[in-house]
This record gives C-alpha cells, sequence and structure tokens, in this order.
C-alpha cells in the first residue's frame, strides 16, 4: 500500500485497501483448500525452479569461495561493512606475512653470519614473496569471480524476485476476480465483475510475458558466469606457478649457503667431518679402499654423508692412513670406543690384541688409552680395557 501524502487520494486508498483484503482472502482459501487457483504452464514452472537453484548455489558458491580466500570470518564481516559504506578496506597482513616478519627478525637476533641465521632470513624473505602473491590472488578473485556473483544476485536475481513477486500479486487478483463473477447475484454486479476479471487477466498476461523474458536471461547470465569461472581456475595457476617460483628459488638459495658437515660414520657413532673429506671422496656411490690388508669402506648417502663402516680392529692402522688422506682436520679426540686388550702372545712393544663383539686383531699402542689403573703391573689379568 503506497501512501504519497502530496498526493494523498481517498479513493486509491480504499482501491488498495480492498484489494488488498481480497488477496489476502484469496491466499487463505487457497490455504484451506476451500477454493481453485491459477496454475502457472509447465514452461513457466521449469524456469522458476531453475532460477531458485541458480540463486541458491550461486549464494552457496560466493560464501565458499570468499571463506577460501578470506578464510577469518571477522575479517570477512570488516570488509562487507567498509564496502557498504563505500570504503577501502583496511590492510592487514597475512599470517605468512606475520611468520616472515619473526623469522627475519630471529634471523637478524641470532646472527646473519651464521648458516641458521642466514637461512632464517631468506626463509622469511620468500614468506613475504608469497604473502604478497597470496595478496594479489585475493584481490584478482574478488575482481574476475566473486564480484561479478555477488552483482548477478545483488542486481539480476533481485530483479527476477521482485518481478515474479508482482506476478503472484496479479495471479491472486485474478483469482479474487474469477470467484467474484461466480458469486455475483445481479445482473450489473455480474458485468463489473467480468470486467474487473478482464483487466485482470491482461495484467496477469502481461507481467507474465515480463517474468518469463527475465528467467530466459538466466542462461546468458550462466554463460557469463562460466567466462567468470575460467578466470577464476586462470588466476588459481598463476598464483600457484608464482608460489612455485619462489619456493625454487629459496631451495635453489639454500643450497647455495652449502650443507652441513658430512656425518662420519665411524664404529656405530655418528661424528661431525669437514667439507674436504666428501670433496675427497670418490665419486662413486660407495668406495672401498684397502690398505695393508684392512678393509675399510665408506659409504656416501643420498644427502652427501659420508660413513665408515665397521672396520677389523687388526687393522686398525688402515683408518689411520684414510683419514690422514681425506685431510680431517676436527679434533679426532671425540672418537672414541671402548674395547677390550690383551697382550699379544710373544709380547709385542708396538701392537696388543683388541677385541669388541666380534671384532678382534691387533690395535696400535699408540692408538690406546688404557682405562685401568693398574695396566702395567697386571698383565696376568686376562684382559684390560682400553679406549680406542
Amino acid at each position: 500500500m503506497n501512501i504519497n501524502l502530496p498526493n494523498f487520494n481517498m479513493k486509491n486508498l480504499v482501491r488498495e485497501a480492498g484489494s488488498t483484503i481480497s488477496r489476502v482472502v484469496q491466499l487463505t482459501e487457497e490455504k484451506l483448500g476451500t477454493t481453485e487457483r491459477t496454475e502457472y504452464d509447465l514452461h513457466f514452472q521449469n524456469l522458476a525452479e531453475r532460477a531458485d537453484v541458480t540463486k541458491s548455489w550461486t549464494e552457496k558458491i560466493v560464501r565458499d569461495t570468499e571463506s577460501v580466500l578470506i578464510p577469518n570470518p571477522q575479517n570477512r564481516v570488516e570488509d562487507y561493512i567498509f564496502e557498504k559504506i563505500e570504503k577501502s578496506r583496511p590492510k592487514r597482513l597475512s599470517n605468512l606475512e606475520h611468520l616472515a616478519l619473526d623469522m627475519i627478525e630471529a634471523g637478524g637476533d641470532f646472527g646473519q653470519d651464521l648458516p641458521y641465521g642466514q637461512a632464517l632470513i631468506k626463509v622469511g624473505q620468500a614468506e613475504q614473496k608469497l604473502g604478497q602473491c597470496e595478496h594479489d590472488f585475493i584481490a584478482t578473485s574478488g575482481i574476475c569471480f566473486t564480484q561479478p556473483l555477488r552483482k548477478f544476485l545483488d542486481g539480476e536475481m533481485k530483479t527476477i524476485t521482485k518481478e515474479r513477486g508482482i506476478l503472484e500479486t496479479k495471479r491472486l487478483d485474478l483469482d479474487a476476480c474469477k470467484n467474484r463473477v461466480k458469486k455475483a447475484r445481479s445482473m450489473l454486479g455480474q458485468q463489473s465483475a467480468e470486467r474487473d476479471l478482464r483487466v485482470a487477466q491482461a495484467e496477469f498476461d502481461r507481467q507474465s510475458e515480463i517474468t518469463k523474458l527475465l528467467l530466459d536471461g538466466i542462461s546468458t547470465s550462466q554463460a557469463s558466469h562460466l567466462r567468470h569461472l575460467h578466470a577464476f581456475i586462470q588466476t588459481q595457476v598463476r598464483y600457484y606457478k608464482q608460489c612455485t617460483d619462489v619456493m625454487d628459488q629459496l631451495q635453489r638459495e639454500l643450497a647455495k649457503m652449502g650443507p652441513a658437515k658430512p656425518r662420519l660414520r665411524i664404529n656405530s657413532e655418528d661424528v661431525d667431518g669437514p667439507p674436504s673429506a666428501m670433496q675427497s671422496c670418490d665419486s662413486e656411490t660407495n668406495s672401498i679402499v684397502e690398505l695393508d690388508s684392512a678393509h675399510v669402506e665408506l659409504d656416501l648417502d643420498d644427502d652427501g654423508s659420508a660413513q665408515f663402516s665397521a672396520i677389523d680392529m687388526g687393522q686398525a692402522k688402515a683408518l689411520t692412513h684414510l683419514l690422514e688422506d681425506f685431510d680431517i682436520d676436527f679434533d679426532t679426540s671425540a672418537i672414541t670406543t671402548v674395547i677390550f686388550v690383551t697382550e699379544c702372545s710373544p709380547v709385542s712393544e708396538d701392537y696388543m690384541y683388541g677385541k669388541q663383539g666380534l671384532m678382534k686383531g691387533l690395535v696400535p699402542r699408540a692408538f690406546l688409552e688404557m682405562l685401568d689403573d693398574e695396566k702395567d703391573d697386571e698383565r696376568d689379568r686376562p684382559a684390560n680395557i682400553a679406549a680406542f
């Protein structure tokens, strides 16, 4: 009911009030099943059903896409409010950018000259690039996909909903006129009712054609949505490619910094070795060196680390020669193994007989540090303990 105070007309008010009352009565009787109603044709019903499905799924797709682009619901509500008041969205740091800032700050505190500090700074800078790529992806996706879909919902779908509401009103007026024609008792009343019926039928037919044209336009809108979907996929492909390029570059930069010192596996213990040891190794995956009948196997893992296999304790001198060949310049005092030793028979001034598990053989005295308190006076004991 529209009341325009400057052009207030009592007759129009009474007419609209009467129309509203007749619509309410008609709708109530339809709900109760006491009267007939004009049914829409099958083609119109299919168009209306497709419009409802399109509206429902488009709304869900827009919400889900915005949830992917901006996972925080509070930020989405804030952006929606700023959009409604026609202000620019606030600039906020993403989680990747927060991580990047913390890594860069931590790298500076740990020391830019140290490998770990340098690596943290480089990773933080890469995370900043990823954060910027994410910002660009969100902005571009909004322009090429979510905004057009939301514009469709706020524009075309609202117009269709409005016109369908008007058509339903015209249908109620038409059915109310039909009932008045049936209930007319006098000739004059019947003529008036039939005249109103013809007017209502004409208005209903005109509004039905308008609504059908709008419903048919949904096919064109879906073709446009398909183009927006292709643009969104292209944006995603570009975004993930940029992220891959950033991470590949980061991996190359970290590789240029050089790996950690190779790990030497000696007597089931891991010992840090210098880079020169790995650089001096044979190019093959497994190198076998035999010196003075000693069997020493050096294994190079896939990550470049070096490992020595178990060594015959009787040929420990071969280990010394091998390490000297690799120019090991680290403290070898950390390479210690507790073994059982006894005097050779006959007694030798240079060697002792050593045993550790299933390994046994001659061990140079120069490589031994006796752990017993009385290592010279009690040679009659079956075995002594020494650090090799």
